[in-house]
């Protein structure tokens, strides 16, 4: 590609949280960005102004990663925003960021839980990537996002948890299957961070954030900007090489 064409990553679930920071931290290195959200459009609208505050510029989606039925829709609307505001047949990065967290012990996770889980993590994650495969370039980048959980155990994430595992097996082997067309296929694994995720129990009980920064390296508790800069990071040129691993962005959690 000419370095003057704009680099565009699709994000999804960026209206908050990790997503959000994310969008931000690439629109910084000049990358255009789609970014998708389910109920909250003025916060889209307002990371969409924040994006283009920055020089880069972007476009907000509805997208509930939960109705995979919705996706084929989806993809003809970002084919067309692609055609409208790039005057482009396809974009250069997926980032899956979208999910919700669930805590429920084993002994007492329902099969509704399971399955919205799995819906809107692994059923989700598998083929909107499906439907958005035509529309990414070859040579472009995936980053499918998964959870240290998958790592460490806690009581109350065990389905949460088996997702994160499916999230994984899913990029290698999507690494393996698309390399033919020079995409990399990545994961990254947040440790426990501080946002809104799960009730924002990290971010607002005390306790639970000094028991957490007490078994870390680092001495602390995540923050959305420590992910955002190393989804990033993996997405900087030079980083084509990398694909099929997982990176937990952590700060050194339960080693």
């Amino acid at each position: 590609m000419q370095a003057s064409t704009p680099r565009i990553a699709l994000i999804t679930g960026a209206s908050r949280g990790l997503g959000r920071s994310e969008a931000l931290k690439l629109a910084e290195l000049g990358v255009h960005l789609i970014v998708t959200y389910k109920d909250r459009e003025s916060d889209a609208q307002e990371l969409v102004s924040r994006i283009e505050a920055l020089g880069s510029r972007a476009v907000a989606l509805r997208l509930d990663v939960g109705d995979s039925k919705s996706f084929a829709a989806f993809a003809d609307r970002v084919r067309g925003v692609l055609a409208d505001t790039w005057q482009r047949e396809q974009f250069d990065y997926l980032v899956n960021n979208a999910g919700i967290g669930l805590m429920a012990p084993f002994a007492e996770t329902t099969e509704e839980q399971f399955d919205l889980l799995v819906d809107i993590h692994l059923k989700g994650t598998f083929f909107l990537t499906q439907k958005l495969l035509p529309l990414i370039r070859d040579g472009g980048r995936i980053v499918n996002t998964s959870s240290g959980l998958a790592r460490f155990s806690f009581p109350g994430y065990a389905a949460y948890a088996v997702m994160k595992g499916g999230i994984e097996v899913m990029t290698r082997y999507l690494a393996k299957e698309l390399g033919a067309r020079g995409i990399a296929v990545n994961t990254i694994a947040p440790g426990a961070i501080e946002t809104d995720f799960g009730g924002g129990v990290v971010r607002d009980n005390a306790q639970v954030n000094a028991h957490i920064s007490g078994l870390t390296a680092m001495g602390r508790v995540g923050r959305p900007d420590d992910v955002g800069a190393a989804v990033a990071a993996l997405l900087a040129d030079g980083n084509n090489w990398v694909t099929g691993q997982r990176i937990e962005v952590s700060g050194g959690m339960m080693l």
